[in-house]
């Protein structure tokens, strides 16, 4: 049939008053297996177990073609089952409500309606279905009809590579690549009677992205987070009850705004040090580490009382007589957990003797897995990649830099890491100048939080931005699912199409 002779298409629920067009659909589709055709009770079996999998597609009132489906446990027939198996002999009590996957039974096109995109019609509601119950995927077996012509010269595995790399034509393979779908597994006497695929078949998946494990708790995993970056002016304060009260105005603020999460920058505290400028640079930094224990106590009780997720920036701290760049996560449910600056600058290394730190670890939270780096860890783009490979999907970069250069490099990286990674990065920093604090005397910065590049997000990667070294706040949403149709849509993937067949990256033990 042409375009032009087309004068409405319609996807409509299955009824089993139209079975003999059915069956005439199915016999046109099949028709060099003249036998392979649903019986009449086999198609009532379907429909009164799952009505919602079995659909017809109509081209100007005929029916072109059907999809049939049923539910099932997938962990009892992933790893290798025939046809006759997963149908339960064809009766379809394989099906099952409680079941985690939706299984494809068939789909078939009449061949006058074939060439109209109409399979991909079929292929999109299983999909739509499978997200709307909440199922883990879409799986089914799919014939390679092409394979008896090359069985002597190629094993079903090298068929199939040849067959992706478009050296071989199968039809109904490149279909269902190109519809998302991923070989598993080579399944063998699938379909009996298959010759044209030597009763080979190849388990092809769909992974929905959308899927959410049922939880036991009453809690629930956020989509849109509200990030609350704090752009900190560097002032004069007393003691650390007068700093933490100023860090408290701005924790009020954001979560005023129903923030998930409030960053600050890194050495927020360096005011306190002005006390300690009778001390070399090395004896102020440590003494400034005294307060750091007195600081996570409290934030970790704001973060309770105005229910939200604090990153402290960082903080000088001493552990077994060493000096460390560390920063905790203050969780609104009252745990506490660290991370530290791996790589120290050579100006921290040579002023301060700090040393680096050596845990690299992804956070889990109420809004999902998250990383935190300090300011120069930026730079390096093995730490965030390494995160990301934990299913990272917010990277925080608390910052502290003095001219424009140094924050044009923290800026820049961070922007990079968002694409590279397809992350959401935020970065918080300071401004202002401490002319009483030696090695800390001028602070440049403009917080902003950055996105990938793609049609979903800000072409420029920018989602919010604050006015250069200004004190303020800056409020920004971040979609979750936009990530999860990125890693799998998008117009380029990074993650996806690394060439692990030629590098990886691990951590050390």
């Amino acid at each position: 049939m042409k375009l032009s002779e087309i004068d409405k298409v319609e996807l409509e629920y299955m009824q089993l008053d139209n079975y003999l067009e059915i069956k005439d659909v199915m016999v046109a589709a099949y028709s060099t297996m003249p036998d392979a055709y649903w019986k009449e009770d086999q198609i009532q079996a379907l429909l009164s177990k799952f009505p919602e999998g079995q659909v017809v597609i109509k081209v100007n009132g005929l029916i072109a073609g059907c999809a049939l489906s049923i539910i099932v446990e997938y962990d009892q027939f992933k790893f290798n089952h025939t046809y006759k198996e997963i149908t339960g002999n064809y009766t379809f009590n394989t099906h099952s409500d409680e079941g985690d996957v939706l299984y494809g039974i068939d789909v078939f096109i009449k061949p006058e309606f074939r060439g109209l995109r109409l399979g991909r019609r079929l292929y999109d509601y299983r999909k739509e279905l499978c997200e709307k119950l909440n199922l883990r995927g879409i799986a089914f077996g799919g014939r390679i009809p092409n394979y008896h012509k090359y069985a002597t010269k190629f094993s079903p595995k090298q068929y199939i590579e040849k067959v992706k790399r478009k050296e071989i034509d199968d039809p109904v393979l490149n279909f269902q690549i190109s519809n998302d779908f991923h070989p598993s597994r080579i399944l063998k006497g699938y379909l009996e009677g298959d010759e044209a695929s030597n009763e080979f078949a190849v388990l092809l998946e769909w992974d929905n992205i959308y899927y959410e494990k049922e939880e036991e708790s009453a809690s629930t995993q956020k989509k849109i987070i509200r990030l609350g970056l704090i752009q900190w002016q560097m002032r004069p304060y007393n003691d650390v009850e007068s700093l933490m009260q100023q860090a408290e105005y701005f924790i009020d603020a954001v979560s005023g705004y129903r923030s998930d999460f409030a960053l600050f920058p890194e050495f927020f505290n360096a005011p306190l040090m002005a006390k300690n400028n009778h001390l070399s640079e090395p004896e102020a930094i440590r003494e400034l580490s005294t307060h750091t224990s007195e600081i996570v106590q409290i934030f970790s009780n704001l973060s309770i009382s105005y229910n939200i997720n604090i990153i402290a920036g960082s903080m000088p701290e001493m552990r077994n007589g060493k000096l460390y760049n560390v920063g905790y996560l203050c969780k609104r449910d009252g745990t506490v957990e660290r991370y530290e600056k791996i790589h120290v600058t050579p100006d921290e290394a040579k002023v301060w003797g700090m040393q680096g730190g050596n845990e690299i670890k992804v956070f889990d939270t109420d809004c999902g897995k998250i990383g935190i780096l300090i300011c120069y860890d930026s730079e390096f783009p093995e730490l965030s990649r390494l995160l990301a490979d934990e299913g990272m999907d917010i990277l925080f970069v608390p910052f502290l830099t003095d001219t424009q250069n140094g924050y044009s490099r923290v800026r820049h990286c961070a922007q990079a890491r968002a694409i590279e990674n397809e992350c959401y990065v935020a970065i918080a920093g300071s401004v202002g100048n401490l002319p009483n604090v030696h090695n800390m005397d001028i602070q440049f910065a403009q917080s902003m939080v950055f996105t990938p590049c793609d049609f979903a997000f800000p072409t420029n990667g920018i989602k919010a931005e604050a006015t250069p070294n200004s004190e303020m706040i800056l409020i920004a949403d971040v979609d979750i699912d936009l990530l999860r149709e990125l890693n799998q849509f998008g117009s380029v993937r990074n993650l996806k199409d690394r060439r692990k067949d030629l590098f990886e990256l691990k951590k050390k033990k």
